[in-house]
């Protein structure tokens, strides 16, 4: 494996995706557990993958209609 491979390998990546609802609600987790909504995606909880917000989304009751959601214009 070439050096540059290795060495992209290992540095850690920014949040790609978070969880989110039509109209325009993000999903955030408190320490607790617990999921509430707010209205500030900087403030919502960000996943590593699109497809574990996708997944996070589908464990949620089907009356919230949530969906996984790429992150963009992410400064970190």
């Amino acid at each position: 494996m070439p050096a540059t491979a290795t060495a992209a390998a290992t540095l850690p990546m920014p949040p790609l995706a978070l969880v989110a609802r039509p109209d325009d609600s993000y999903l955030r987790l408190t320490p607790a557990g617990a999921a509430e909504w707010v209205t500030d995606p900087a403030s919502a909880t960000a996943f590593d993958t699109l497809r574990e917000a996708t997944r996070m989304a589908m464990r949620l009751p089907a009356g919230l209609r949530a969906f996984g959601l790429p992150r963009v214009g992410s400064s970190e």
